[in-house]
């Protein structure tokens, strides 16, 4: 987060089910490709744990979530961010009330930790979900900074 001294930075929040996987891969993505004008943060409805797969999926993309902690939301940081982004029906329907200035969006992705089949096929879901959050991230990004007409941040 910013210092007093700093213009604020936009703050998005990515919300899911357990903060295990889809949230988490996201805010990793923001973290990486735009923490330096964005802030990010994920939580829960409820905390199920960091995904195994998901860091090592988000590895292999070079993107370190490792250190992530599955935690629930935080009315504090709901209130305070400029975005709250669900990322499963679950989360969405489930999501605490946000003010008015909170602008609220839905980017429903499939649970990668429910894929079934041999590892490689349910790596390969996983490695699905994480380039397609990656791809949505960006595209959203670019729309708001077009949106905006001035760089986002």
């Amino acid at each position: 987060m910013t210092t007093p001294d700093e213009p604020k930075k936009p703050f998005i929040y990515f919300i899911c089910t357990g903060n295990s996987c889809r949230s988490q891969m996201a805010e990793g993505w923001g973290r990486r490709l735009f923490g330096d004008r964005i802030d990010f943060a994920s939580a829960g409805i409820e905390a199920h744990g960091l995904n195994p797969r998901a860091v090592r999926s988000m590895a292999e993309a070079g993107v370190d979530i490792s250190h992530h902690q599955s935690s629930l939301i935080d009315s504090d940081l709901l209130m305070r961010a400029d975005f709250a982004i669900t990322l499963c029906g679950d989360a969405n329907d489930r999501c605490p009330i946000t003010p008015p200035s909170v602008r609220r969006l839905h980017w429903g992705f499939e649970d990668p930790a429910r894929a079934t089949g041999s590892e490689e096929e349910i790596m390969g879901k996983f490695h699905e979900v994480r380039d397609a959050i990656r791809e949505r991230l960006e595209h959203f990004v670019q729309e708001e900074m077009e949106r905006a007409r001035q760089p986002f941040g």
